[in-house]
């Protein structure tokens, strides 16, 4: 898992790519990335499957802003990014969410 920024001169906006690994995506039919970004839409943003078994995908975000977000995998199982800039508490208060910071 990772998040790739790339900011964009002259823009408000930073191109980030969101990855789920091989090891943790393991066998997974789907992998959607919900969060702030898409008013946790757990549909609104599929990830593309890549050649060596990970998910990946990518979004133009508005900087100086902070995001939380997490995979859900075949629509059931839910997945942070250890790689996260930080991570913030649930409001349900039962985990926390991924939050890249851009």
């Amino acid at each position: 898992m990772a998040l790739e920024k790339k900011y964009l001169e002259d823009s408000s906006l930073c191109k980030v790519t969101f990855s789920l690994s091989k090891e943790i995506a393991k066998l997974a039919k789907t992998v959607h990335l919900v969060g702030e970004f898409n008013d946790w839409d757990e549909k609104a943003t599929p990830m593309k499957q890549l050649k060596d078994g990970s998910f990946s995908v990518t979004l133009d975000l508005e900087r100086g802003r902070e995001y939380q977000f997490r995979y859900l995998i075949d629509h059931k199982i839910w997945e942070n990014d250890w790689n996260a800039d930080k991570y913030a508490l649930t409001h349900f208060g039962d985990c926390d969410n991924s939050v890249v910071v851009v």
